[in-house]
């Protein structure tokens, strides 16, 4: 019991006690708003910023941006499909289900790996310029980029020919059986989530006076909202075509005509003798070992070489020992980044038209070279590329019961593309003509029949000649960067398959383009909310800028064979819908 003799004594004591109460809630609120950084939930195992748990199967995984999409593959592998009818069913569908970041007007890429070949097979289905349109309309027309919508950056839609050349030299069950799922759930209709809802009514704001795109997209008036059941018959009878005629009825027939048509009606350029005369390449994976670690992109007009460039000049240091999320890790991330990116920005495009040193650029000695512009404790303002000597999108990932694994990436690019819908066909075209540059003698500089600049890249790791992972992660120019990421927390910081698509991200942008632009005042540090703010400020002492954005990190899949138990791991990106499931 506590006697107090004085007034004063008792006002002292209850200030005490009242300052003590109100400490001790500033510092609960610290601790709390502190974890809220560090994690979502509770979880016994793994790291605290882990969402869930990977999934693990014996038979085959499929790991997607839409939980129906998924099933659908997963579907096709149970009825005697492989991972490349997988991928494609996949894709099929998921042009139908999220039009916000892909569909049969847009372009794809994919890494492919044969078990019986014991290989890796690259796939390049970009689609290129029209034949018809010239740098010199651009310049009397008096403009200094092309359009991001319209006619104008409508190149070649190359998915649906990428899928036949997959199909041809891979497949094992029917195209009808494969594009039967999407078309059913095109006819009968399917309920959007959320995610593509909200990009939808983005969507409706840029293209609602566009035509065809309220015919197309619109239930009631409006965009879909979250569990409304969305119909596209006019897909299903594009898919029909498709599904009956082959190639042909996409790039030959009435499809063609319709698309062609409608362009030069609005004031592009795209023929259909474009269309006609399309193709895709089959071509050879390009790598880097990292710490062991085969790592495996597409040579360009794609960007997967900025990614083994990171890794090439992280490499020489002790990344695992920096620690997660410090701020000398993020700090030599962000240089490694400018470096490899001011190289993207002069040197990435179309190899048919450039002598690109793809070689020399990601190999050791090249980043030897450059190692030394990494300052440890100042960020560079300005970084030049190296003188040489010599963005929406859906990414998916598929693996079989035979040991096959599909590494598949697909655009219209810009969200939902061009705003250009075709009378009837259910799907818009992609804006990747948007990506060349109206520089004169620029690699990436607009020419007809060129494929421009591509920001889509799938991803595979290999060990000791076997398969290790397939992965990748959309989101334009976060795309590189985010490989790089994944690959780190995958081998310096031993993070699981989940945990290192979960692990909060680090984004460097500038106007450092391969469109054009220079770096001149070191460009923005975005970071996901996760790192600790003590860290933050020692970046900014650095020199970096850094801010924070939302819903620009990418989106992640991945599949893992364990050798060793002859199973497979799947992760999916927790900032999307999707989800990876297998059997």
């Amino acid at each position: 019991m506590i006697i107090l003799k004085s007034r004063n004594q008792f006002i002292f004591h209850n200030f005490r006690n009242i300052k003590l109460l109100i400490m001790k809630k500033i510092f609960l609120l610290v601790l709390y708003v502190s974890f809220l950084d560090l994690s979502a939930q509770d979880r016994i195992t793994g790291e605290l910023f882990s969402s869930r748990s990977e999934v693990i199967a014996e038979n085959g995984m499929i790991a997607t941006s839409h939980p129906l999409a998924t099933q659908v593959g997963i579907d096709i592998l149970k009825s005697g499909g492989n991972a490349v009818d997988a991928a494609i069913a996949a894709n099929a569908t998921i042009g139908l289900m999220e039009p916000t970041g892909n569909g049969i007007g847009g372009d794809l890429f994919a890494i492919i790996w044969i078990e019986k070949d014991k290989k890796l097979y690259g796939l390049n289905a970009s689609g290129r310029s029209p034949e018809n349109l010239t740098l010199d309309f651009f310049k009397k027309n008096e403009m200094a980029e092309i359009p991001a919508y319209g006619p104008l950056p409508v190149s070649v839609p190359g998915c649906v020919d990428g899928w036949f050349e997959m199909h041809e030299k891979f497949g094992k069950i029917s195209m009808e059986k494969i594009l039967q799922p999407a078309i059913d759930y095109a006819e009968n209709g399917f309920p959007v989530t959320e995610l593509v809802s909200y990009y939808m009514d983005i969507a409706n704001k840029n293209f609602y006076n566009y035509p065809n795109f309220k015919e197309t997209y619109h239930i009631n008036k409006s965009t879909p909202k979250k569990g409304q059941i969305f119909k596209n018959k006019d897909l299903a009878n594009t898919l029909k075509i498709i599904s009956n005629e082959g190639r042909k009825g996409f790039y030959e027939g009435k499809i063609a005509k319709t698309i062609s048509k409608f362009i030069i009606e609005q004031g592009g350029f795209l023929s259909y003798d474009d269309l006609k005369n399309h193709t895709s390449d089959w071509i050879e994976p390009v790598s880097t070992n990292y710490r062991g670690y085969d790592v495996w992109e597409l040579p360009p007009n794609g960007q997967g070489i900025a990614a083994l460039q990171i890794l090439n000049l992280l490499e020489s240091f002790d990344i695992e020992s920096m620690g997660f999320g410090s701020a000398n890790y993020i700090h030599h991330f962000v240089e490694a980044k400018k470096i490899a990116f001011a190289d993207r920005a002069k040197y990435y495009a179309d190899m048919d038209f450039n002598k690109i040193p793809v070689n020399y650029l990601i190999s050791k000695e090249y980043a030897k070279k450059r190692i030394s512009e990494i300052d440890p404790f100042n960020a560079a303002k300005v970084v030049k590329a190296g003188e040489i000597e010599n963005g929406d999108t859906i990414y998916l990932t598929t693996a079989d019961d035979e040991g096959n694994i599909v590494s598949l990436i697909q655009s219209n690019y810009r969200g939902m593309g061009s705003g250009m819908v075709p009378q009837g066909l259910g799907f818009m075209l992609q804006d990747r003509g948007e990506l060349f540059s109206l520089e004169e003698g620029h690699y990436n500089v607009y020419e007809p029949k060129k494929r421009p600049f591509h920001t889509i890249i799938p991803a595979f790791i290999t060990k000791e000649g076997e398969p290790y992972v397939s992965f990748g992660l959309m989101g334009g120019a976060m795309q590189p960067q985010g490989h790089a990421q994944i690959v780190i927390n995958l081998i310096d910081f031993k993070m699981n398959l989940q945990e290192a698509g979960d692990a909060p991200r680090i984004r460097h942008v500038s106007n450092q383009q391969p469109t054009g632009g220079n770096m001149l005042d070191g460009g923005e540090l975005s970071l996901e909310s996760g790192f600790d703010y003590k860290e933050i400020r020692k970046l900014q002492k650095y020199g970096h800028k850094v801010i924070f954005s939302l819903g620009s990190f990418g989106g992640y899949q991945a599949i893992m064979l364990d050798k060793e138990n002859r199973v497979y791991f799947g992760a999916s990106e927790s900032r999307k819908d999707g989800s990876a499931m297998g059997y």
